[in-house]
């Protein structure tokens, strides 16, 4: 059975996955309205299914505190990854996942190596960490905004146009690092067209209990469009790599960036196989003894157990 869900897993995000090492154009190799021919219906019913795979999943990860997992997400406003990782994450444990999300950095942010910030909220083993918005920032807003890039104070020899290859090795090898040592880093763009962009912006504005959403800066960022998609064409081709690989999922229906999202996760902890715990002879041992006293604690006439 497992089987069965690990390879029909595999067939549905293998088109979304960035092969290490191929030149990606998003505008000309994925299209953000992508739906694998899925109906919403099956879509909603994929999602119950996949929410109860991870749940699964996620308890056999825990308890045997080996690896740990991250999972970074990165889109462009409005991109869904409030929505995606409450509905995708939904039926785990809460103790065992923990979110961070990352703004404009500190001072004592700005004090530091630029990961700095990232390491520090990495999972520990038998968790899963999700990134809303990740290290990535630092090859995507930072490289389209360089007042931003001016901030961190970087020493002379470290500016200049190579900046971003090095930044793109450095990712590189953190994920290389993190992954040899048992915590495996699986990346997901969620990928939305202008115009579903610009139809989300409107709602934000036009539907009173979303106004909280929108900023004019929204607005702003959305008028460099075109330097953030290349920005993130290049960030995927470099950093797509065999130990930390990039999907690139199609937003603009929000129930299929979900599936894609939750079935990326499921396979990546499936691919993993988290095992229980084997319970040594001296403990089984000593779990019949306190079997037999907590029978004996019964009261009369009762049945023994459970």
């Amino acid at each position: 059975m497992a089987d069965i869900r690990a390879e029909n897993i595999a067939k549905l995000i293998e088109p979304l996955r960035v092969k290490p090492g191929t030149r990606v154009d998003l505008g000309e190799d994925f299209d953000p309205r992508y739906r694998a021919e899925l109906n919403k219906r099956e879509g909603i019913e994929l999602l119950q299914r996949g929410v109860a795979l991870l749940a699964e999943y996620q308890e056999r990860l825990a308890a045997q505190d080996t690896y740990g997992v991250l999972l970074c997400l990165q889109a462009l406003d409005a991109g869904g990854k409030d929505g995606t990782i409450r509905h995708v994450m939904s039926g785990v444990n809460p103790q065992g996942v923990k979110v961070s999300s990352f703004k404009v950095p500190s001072v004592e942010e700005l004090d530091h190596d630029y990961l700095w910030r990232y390491a520090a909220r990495l999972p520990a083993r038998g968790e899963i960490a999700i990134f809303n918005r990740s290290h990535y920032e630092e090859v995507l807003v930072v490289r389209v905004h360089p007042e931003v890039l001016e901030r961190q104070r970087l020493p002379q020899h470290a500016r200049g146009p190579k900046i971003w290859d090095r930044r793109y090795r450095e990712i590189n090898n953190w994920e290389r690092y993190l992954t040899d040592n048992g915590f495996k880093v699986v990346k997901v763009f969620l990928n939305l067209s202008r115009e579903e962009q610009r139809i989300r912006f409107l709602k934000r504005i036009d539907l009173p209990e979303k106004n909280w959403k929108f900023s004019a800066a929204d607005v702003r960022e959305r008028r460099r469009w075109d330097d953030y998609q290349r920005a993130f064409s290049e960030m995927l081709s470099a950093t797509s790599t065999r130990w930390a690989p990039w999907y690139v999922v199609p937003a603009d229906r929000k129930w299929f960036a979900r599936i894609c999202t939750a079935a990326v996760l499921a396979h990546t902890l499936m691919d993993l196989d988290p095992q229980y715990p084997m319970v040594s002879e001296e403990a089984r041992e000593d779990l019949q003894d306190a079997r037999h006293e907590l029978e004996g604690e019964g009261p009369q006439g009762t049945a023994a157990g459970p």
